[in-house]
């Protein structure tokens, strides 16, 4: 019997995949097994800089070998860049976007300089310092070939959306709303594409869960803040709104949570050491058996 359930695991080909990786992936494959739904497996390879090939090849081989299996066709998002251009003209149609001039240390020596830095869920908040621009000075920056930044002014956009609260339904925290104030305060005016990246992550998720059915997504506590600007951008696009259910990150022997940037151990590394593929999973304290 099939559901309507659509899962689906999303890793960035930037490294190699580690238990944590495994963890999040083989979570929402259990939910989209369990309920008689899809699981989807979709390559953030967005940022061009840090995206390998390599690294893309080595995720379906992992999740092959741990036993994965997954609906294609599967989605890249460096396919589809002309989707991602679309939905920021849209939202550059409607001015919400502005052109960002302010390199990291520029935005820093401001934030200095005004004595204080306000924080968000994401670190320091823009002090908007572009966004005080006309448009004739951004134009001739522009035209001066500037290295810039799309930015979303947040304010405005809360201001199109128009009926708050928005919600959204998370499987251990329950019903979350959200309101102007909090996406103002946690996160001020987003970049949305720079040169290197051009579209974020936040745009392409939720424009890719949207097209793809995703009736669930299951990722780490640490984007748990994220989804209030999810929300933000569902509401603005007209995107229907998944359940979420955020689980609990893996970390190692000091209680530091495994990343790539600090080396985590790779499957690929406890695969050439002998591991089995229910070894990794009962190390990641799921049931080896639910996978076969």
């Amino acid at each position: 019997m099939h559901s309507d359930i659509v899962t689906r695991t999303a890793p960035s080909p930037t490294g190699y995949l580690h238990l944590g990786h495994a963890y999040s992936a083989g979570l929402a494959y259990l939910r989209a097994k369990a309920a008689g739904g899809r699981f989807l497996l979709r390559i953030e390879d967005i940022d061009g800089t840090r995206c390998r090939p390599e690294f893309t090849e080595a995720i379906f081989e992992d999740f092959a070998w741990l036993g994965l299996h997954w609906d294609e066709p599967v989605r890249h998002q460096s396919q589809h860049l002309a989707e991602y251009k679309r939905a920021l003209d849209d939202l550059a149609s409607r001015g919400l976007l502005y052109p960002c001039f302010c390199s990291r240390k520029q935005i820093q020596a401001e934030i200095a300089a005004a004595g204080h830095a306000p924080h968000g869920f994401d670190g320091v908040i823009y002090p908007g310092t572009c966004r005080r621009l006309s448009n004739a000075e951004r134009a001739e920056r522009i035209a001066r070939g500037e290295p810039y930044a799309l930015r979303l002014n947040i304010a405005a956009a809360c201001r199109q959306v128009g009926r708050w609260p928005l919600s959204w339904h998370d499987e251990s925290e329950g019903q979350q709303s959200v309101t102007p104030d909090l996406l103002i305060q946690g996160f001020g005016d987003v970049v949305l594409a720079r040169k290197e990246t051009p579209a974020s992550y936040h745009l392409c998720v939720c424009h890719d869960d949207a097209l793809q059915g995703v009736t669930l997504v299951s990722r780490g506590r640490d984007l748990f803040p994220a989804t209030h600007l999810h929300r933000l951008l569902q509401a603005l696009f007209g995107w229907p709104v998944p359940a979420y259910a955020h689980h609990p990150l893996l970390t190692d022997a000091s209680g530091e949570r495994l990343a790539k940037r600090k080396n985590a151990p790779a499957l690929r590394d406890l695969r050439a050491e002998g591991a089995t593929p229910a070894s990794v999973w009962q190390q990641a304290g799921l049931e080896p058996a639910d996978f076969t």
